[in-house]
């Protein structure tokens, strides 16, 4: 393949800011590659994954509603894609389709950039909401060895089941107990833009507590203009989408790239613009 061609699937996916992300680290490294968005339907997939073995793309990454379908499609799948039964990056490798989530790389890396030295006390962890963001986030966290951490879902029912299949606890969303948390997380859609905003009272969060959201639309959101309000460390959700899209770049185009203030400024105009 002269000119690798790299995608993201997903239906629909002309929300997608993917193709604004690897375009940009492509003109940075003087790449002549391409990537776009590619919708692909529930019931196409199968002919897609063909495309994908007949060499038509170097990779894809991948979105709703495809990552739970992706694993059963890949011939070798990454530790974390097992463990979590999700993939939003394949690639190829001669002739197999490899597989890995790369989302608590990107939960991780914003962090690390943003906040250095956010998990020294490997402390108590509050995840709200029990979608599909919440497995990875807990996943990456306890890859850090944090001590406790608890799931939290307008839904109790989910975030029971879920807590139960990830081996963490459950608390009530209207009876938190935020005294001993170091890191308040909301992966849920609240506060997003056209959703209801995540309603939580942090006055009784810590002062070293950090404040984590990874809605990216709006830039601020209701919680963490909370955060902002109190003195907390706070971090929103543009440095996840942004650092879990490295790996990806890497293995479709062979370069690794990096996050940059240049490609934030981008992204968020974007976002921004609407």
């Amino acid at each position: 393949m002269s000119r690798p061609r790299a995608c993201v699937i997903g239906w629909p996916v002309g929300h997608s800011r993917s193709p604004l992300i690897h375009s940009h680290w492509l003109a940075a490294f003087g790449l002549s590659g391409s990537y776009e968005r590619h919708p692909v339907p529930p019931d196409a997939i199968d002919a897609f994954v063909a495309e994908l073995k007949a060499g038509s793309w170097v990779g894809c990454n991948v979105t709703i509603p495809h990552k739970g379908a992706m694993p059963s499609q890949c011939d070798r799948l990454s530790e974390t894609a097992k463990r979590l039964g999700s993939v939003n990056t394949v690639w190829r490798e001669g002739e197999l389709l490899c597989g890995d989530t790369t989302d608590g790389i990107g939960f991780l890396g914003a962090l690390d950039q943003e906040l250095p030295g956010w998990d020294a006390a490997h402390g108590n962890a509050l995840i709200i909401g029990a979608g599909g963001a919440a497995p990875p986030i807990v996943d990456a966290l306890r890859s850090r060895d944090f001590k406790k951490i608890t799931l939290a879902s307008r839904t109790a029912s989910r975030a029971e089941a879920l807590a139960a299949a990830l081996g963490c606890e459950a608390a009530p969303l209207d009876r938190l107990e935020l005294g001993a948390v170091d890191l308040l997380v909301n992966a849920s859609p609240a506060g997003m833009a056209g959703q209801p905003p995540l309603t939580i009272d942090l006055s009784a969060l810590p002062s070293h507590a950090i404040v984590d959201d990874i809605v990216y639309a709006p830039a601020v959101t209701p919680l963490l203009a909370a955060a902002r309000a109190r003195g907390l460390r706070h971090i929103g959700g543009l440095g996840m989408l942004l650092h879990q899209a490295v790996p990806g770049f890497e293995r479709f185009f062979g370069k690794r790239p990096a996050v940059t203030p240049e490609l934030r400024a981008l992204v968020e105009a974007d976002v921004a613009a609407g």
